[in-house]
């Protein structure tokens, strides 16, 4: 599918990975209506809780209205936490495990399972493309990580069973598996816990671009035979 001239949403559109990765599609003519939790003043940005049936329904038949269709659905909302199984205060708190995996991967699937339904109605060779994304985590989780890694391991592991579910529709499903990335939110750590987490990078030794994330996302909306796919894009990073 040409990038150029799609019609695209992308969750978690306002921070991080979301956001550069909906720069860089405007940026190679897509259009692009940014699903978030947070509201703005801007008609190409449609609140939306992803954990709600009804919030993101009307949350992406908004962003249908706006563009007159959809193409593209980009998963990137997501939120991290670290919570030992058994720790200093007791047991892990079980809301908290229930919310990552609720925003995560429920979110994740809530989305695009309303977004394929859109896409469906296209009629044409190559109806849609859906990217969610995942995480090293699903498969080199670290101490405190039990929730993130397991949302991250349903969203890798759903993307096999998503793409074949809808090869009949003509719609591909693959996910990204991001290492560490230079988002805002890693960014806020001291410059010592930066330079020591990129040190762990086999080569580059660095932390990611989310750029890099965003170019990724678009070469798997612009290669028709990429499909079913779970991507690491990590510098070879294998986390300890």
């Amino acid at each position: 599918m040409d990038l150029k001239n799609s019609r695209a949403i992308v969750t978690g559109g306002a921070s991080g990975l979301g956001a550069a990765t909906a720069a860089w599609f405007r940026s190679q003519g897509a259009t692009v209506v940014v699903l978030d939790r947070e509201a703005a003043e801007d008609p190409h940005h449609v609140q939306a809780d992803v954990t709600s049936a009804d919030s993101a329904a009307e949350a992406v038949g908004r962003a249908v209205q706006i563009m007159g269709g959809l193409d593209v659905c980009m998963n990137c909302a997501g939120i991290v936490i670290g919570e030992r199984t058994v720790g200093r205060n007791g047991p892990h708190d079980l809301d908290s495990f229930r919310r990552v995996i609720e925003v995560n991967l429920i979110g994740s699937f809530n989305v695009l399972r309303l977004a394929a339904a859109e896409m469906a109605r296209n009629g044409r060779g190559e109806n849609g493309v859906i990217v969610n994304t995942a995480s090293i985590a699903a498969f080199d989780g670290q101490k405190g990580q039990a929730a993130y890694a397991a949302s991250k391991a349903g969203i890798a592991g759903m993307t096999l069973p998503l793409a074949r579910d809808l090869a009949g529709l003509n719609i591909r499903v693959c996910a990204i598996a991001p290492g560490i990335f230079a988002t805002p939110m890693l960014r806020g750590l001291p410059q010592d816990v930066q330079d020591g987490l990129a040190a762990e990078v086999t080569y580059p030794a660095r932390l990611g671009d989310p750029q890099e994330f965003a170019r990724m996302a678009a070469h798997i909306v612009e290669n028709a035979y990429l499909n079913g796919e779970v991507i690491r894009l990590d510098g070879a990073l294998r986390m300890r």
